[in-house]
């Protein structure tokens, strides 16, 4: 079941769902979900550089991105068909039996712009930024400014508490993350 914003307001007095910096009700919370934030930092493909994607192969995937950090006041312009890795201003902590699902925000997706392609859950138990897999699927080039109201995250309670929370998984490749990080898929291998 989705929590409202009343049962929002609730996990969050109570921790079981952690957002810091707090949130600004007036302005973050829906009737069922929470607005977050664009953060200034950018991760870019290489796409010159790396003839291709070999998920097995680490050092491919680790020359495969680079950084780019955005100053007060200016915007990052992602391009038509161009796909970047960024995250939110907000760390999200989740309860051992709530779940988080990443939403995109109608007046961003209006100008072409996808916040996720297949990374919409976060588990019970998640803890670190929320990455976005932001795409420009228009024709036009965006102008992204950090502090924007760029995704919404709703919540759903679980019948019981996960056994085996996120936190607590071997195979937690981005516990505790601090901001778009290259896939971890060589993981796997």
């Amino acid at each position: 079941m989705a929590l409202s914003d009343t049962d929002i307001k609730k996990s969050i007095k109570t921790k079981r769902i952690k957002i810091t910096p707090l949130i600004d009700y007036s302005t973050q919370l829906g009737s069922c979900s929470i607005d977050l934030r664009l953060n200034n930092v950018f991760r870019v493909f290489n796409h010159a550089q790396v003839a291709f994607i070999d998920p097995a192969d680490k050092g491919v995937l680790k020359e495969l991105t680079h950084e780019i950090e955005v100053k007060k006041g200016k915007a990052f312009i992602i391009q038509p068909s161009e796909f970047v890795l960024a995250s939110t201003i907000e760390t999200l902590e989740l309860g051992d039996d709530i779940l988080a699902r990443l939403e995109g925000r109608s007046s961003i997706g209006r100008l072409g712009i996808v916040v996720h392609s297949t990374a919409s859950v976060f588990d019970p138990g998640w803890r670190g930024k929320v990455v976005l897999e932001l795409g420009n699927l228009g024709k036009m080039a965006v102008a992204l400014y950090p502090g924007t109201r760029i995704c919404s995250l709703t919540f759903e309670k679980l019948s019981s508490p996960a056994q085996v929370p996120y936190y607590k998984k071997k195979s937690a490749k981005y516990i505790n993350q601090k901001g778009p990080e290259v896939s971890k898929v060589f993981e796997e291998f």
